[in-house]
């Protein structure tokens, strides 16, 4: 299930501000400074997927405040009093970009935040959105693309780099650890797609979240339950309608529910069109990465457990 965090009283989330702001930014750290003595970078990622990046190229040279938890949605996510009093304290704050955290540039004004600010989307070919509010800066869900979770990770470590440069060879060695993981996992992706014969390349999800997969690794793109990279867009009936015809026509083998969104709608949509809906725990991580324990607790599970789900459900 979606998980949405209530607005806190007004009375409280003032006196949080209020608090935070007159603390301002407790960074330890100036820039090129030592992480010598043990002292560590304190680091705010505002996603699951970023700060799993950061924690791979920080390694122990960081401390990581995650913002959002797993399986909560970003798009309509509320910050809570805690989350501004991390970013007032933090040197590095990291967001993944293209819009996808509306809510951030608000929750830094009223930290009084002055460490830096670091977009991991810097760098990343971005595909345009249909030209609504919500989508106007375009689709926010890069990491669904090794070869972008690699600029966001280059981003990460140039900015941690730039906040401790005595620990620079410390960042660039994991990096390239890293990095050489990201080009595994991405081969390995291109191969068990093209396992599945070509004409059921063809993919119906819950919400557009896949773009990037899908034109890295050169799948169809039926259609999705939610039309929109917002998870807070609703399907008409008329499109609804449309998306059934769509799936019998083109001999779509499956619809591919979120493990952030309830599955509900894609039953009834499989059930109307005849075909299978994986969803549970064979359900695809969209926009967050999963629990510690679980198929998607790191990208790199999250995107090889992606990948077998959808080869084992369109070669069935």
């Amino acid at each position: 299930m979606r998980t949405r965090f209530p607005r806190p009283a007004v009375p409280v989330v003032a006196g949080c501000l209020l608090a935070a702001a007159a603390c301002g930014s407790s960074s330890a750290k100036d820039a090129g400074a030592s992480a010598s003595g043990g002292e560590k970078l304190n680091v705010v990622a505002t996603t699951t997927q970023v700060a799993d990046f950061a924690r791979n190229v920080g390694g122990d040279k960081v401390k990581i405040t995650q913002l959002l938890k797993p399986n909560v949605d970003p798009h309509d996510y509320e910050p809570s009093p805690a989350d501004v009093q991390a970013i007032a304290q933090a040197d590095v704050v990291l967001e993944n970009g293209v819009g996808l955290e509306r809510w951030l540039d608000q929750t830094i004004k009223s930290a009084g935040f002055h460490g830096t600010l670091v977009d991991a989307s810097k760098g990343v070919a971005v595909r345009k959105g249909n030209g609504s509010d919500e989508e106007a800066a375009g689709d926010p869900h890069i990491w669904h693309n090794p070869k972008n979770a690699e600029i966001m990770s280059r981003n990460i470590a140039t900015a941690f780099e730039g906040k401790d440069s005595a620990d620079k060879a410390a960042y660039e060695a994991n990096l390239t650890s890293y990095t050489t993981k990201l080009d595994q996992l991405d081969s390995w992706i291109a191969g068990q797609i093209n396992t599945i014969p070509a004409d059921q390349r063809k993919l119906v999800t819950n919400h557009d979240a896949f773009g990037y997969y899908i034109d890295r690794y050169h799948l169809t793109f039926v259609g999705s339950i939610i039309p929109s990279f917002d998870t807070s867009a609703e399907l008409s009936g008329k499109q609804l309608s449309s998306l059934i015809s769509k799936i019998k026509s083109t001999g779509v083998k499956a619809i591919f529910s979120e493990s952030s969104l309830p599955p509900k709608t894609a039953e009834a949509i499989g059930k109307q069109a005849g075909v299978k809906v994986e969803a549970g725990e064979d359900s695809l991580y969209g926009d967050t990465l999963g629990p510690a324990g679980s198929a998607g607790a790191t990208y790199l599970d999250l995107e090889r457990h992606n990948t077998t789900t959808i080869v084992t459900a369109l070669k069935g």
